[in-house]
């Protein structure tokens, strides 16, 4: 199977974790998938993704002292392969696993993804289990001195065939549930030497399972050293640590393009991590408001979208009002996701950025200016700097669809942390 077949542009969908941390339940699971069927689907978004903990009893249920509860209580088969918590995920018992859930998901037109983290459970190395299609036993794969430094759930394995024999089993599974897309944390930035080979298992384990489904790995920062390893082996790779919404680590995500952005291919994407929109925190303590001001949203989104990142929303859905729907739902700024559209940064400095794109495709040029600074600046670049021929040209502004001609330049006066992006034409 050709890896890329199934992830041609960059994947869109709703990521539970910037809501709902460890805590989210099935009702919330389809009630977000529910609002996307019907309001995002025609516009490109697809994924539903249970994020973190999916498997732990009590999650969320200490949170004044642990994100992640040490050795908290997990479900599991007797092969070491965590299961749904049955309390937050009903339709998973008597080992139905998520297989009704993504049915759920799959009959509204949707794709249905999980996180897992990288290894095998503690749990089960501790109580010896079994690893299906060998004769060893979890304890006898996990590597003890080989852990996440903020998650306590995994110990990761050894690089020895049965590992390879008990990442199989897992995509088999997954595979038998109906997942389309998983999200592997504590893996992307190798932080454990077992990092590159436990990739190459999940990628060789997701072509025998005979089931398209895009590899998402996670945390960043990835390697640009490594860019070929991601290309050769992920879907995705995030570029970045944890992003939220704090214009700082915007205004960084414009360093951190440029140093990915002849990395963006069909199947292939540099991912710039979730977009913290709408209502965030409610699994943290409390429901907020995203901190972005309207205009730091649209710089977000007019980035992730020219750059060609995947786009994962953190918002609750239900909660969605006008304004941020109306981000999500910009045709005109959508199409500038595809890989067929190239983007390349033509200017940056610690007051502005200026990028450029050309659709090969459809024969289409964008241009984008970026405001990083405090003030309100006029942002600039001339015709023949930007490599167009003509000495005139018009452009339509891709947040509003108004038209204007402009002679010599493009060129705008521009807010602080906003942006203007056009086609040329």
């Amino acid at each position: 199977m050709n890896k890329n077949s199934f992830a041609k542009t960059p994947p869109m969908g709703w990521n539970s974790y910037d809501y709902y941390d460890t805590t989210v339940n099935e009702a919330q699971i389809k009630a977000n998938a529910d609002y996307m069927a019907a309001n995002l689907k025609s516009h490109g978004w697809e994924y539903i993704v249970v994020d973190i903990e999916w498997y732990s009893h009590g999650a969320g249920t200490r949170r004044d002292l642990y994100q992640y509860i040490p050795f908290a209580k997990v479900e599991m088969d007797e092969y070491s392969r965590l299961l749904p918590d049955p309390e937050r995920f009903p339709s998973s018992v008597d080992g139905a696993g998520f297989k009704p859930l993504a049915d759920y998901v799959h009959n509204l037109g949707l794709k249905f993804g999980i996180h897992i983290m990288r290894g095998i459970p503690r749990n089960a190395a501790v109580a010896h289990m079994k690893i299906k299609g060998t004769d060893v036993t979890a304890n006898d794969l996990a590597d003890p001195s080989n852990i996440c430094f903020w998650n306590p759930d995994m110990y990761g394995v050894r690089n020895i065939p049965a590992a390879q024999c008990y990442y199989d089993s897992l995509m088999e599974l997954y595979a038998s549930w109906g997942v389309d897309f998983i999200k592997c944390d504590d893996i992307c930035r190798y932080d454990m030497p077992t990092c590159r080979a436990e990739i190459e298992m999940l990628h060789k384990a997701i072509q025998k399972c005979g089931r398209p489904i895009v590899l998402s790995l996670s945390p960043g920062p990835a390697l640009i050293e490594q860019a070929w390893h991601y290309e050769k082996y992920a879907n995705m790779w995030r570029i970045t640590d944890d992003f939220w919404d704090d214009f700082a680590l915007l205004k960084n995500m414009f360093w951190r393009c440029e140093l990915w952005q002849n990395h963006v291919s069909e199947g292939c994407y540099p991912d710039c991590d979730m977009l913290p929109l709408g209502k965030l925190g409610q699994g943290f303590g409390a429901e907020r408001d995203t901190n972005f001001t309207y205009d730091e949203q649209k710089t977000m989104m007019t980035l992730w979208c020219l750059f060609g990142s995947p786009l994962m929303l953190g918002a609750e859905m239900t909660k969605l009002d006008e304004q941020t729907l109306s981000l999500l739902t910009n045709d005109r700024i959508l199409a500038m996701l595809p890989p067929s559209c190239k983007p390349s940064q033509f200017v940056r400095d610690e007051e502005k950025a200026i990028w450029q794109a050309y659709d090969t495709e459809n024969d289409k040029h964008y241009v984008a200016l970026f405001n990083l600074s405090e003030k309100e600046l006029i942002i600039a670049a001339t015709l023949e700097e930007l490599g167009f021929d003509e000495t005139s040209v018009s452009l339509m502004d891709l947040w509003t669809g108004d038209e204007t001609s402009s002679v010599g330049s493009i060129s705008a006066r521009i807010k602080p942390h906003a942006c203007m992006v056009y086609e040329v034409r």
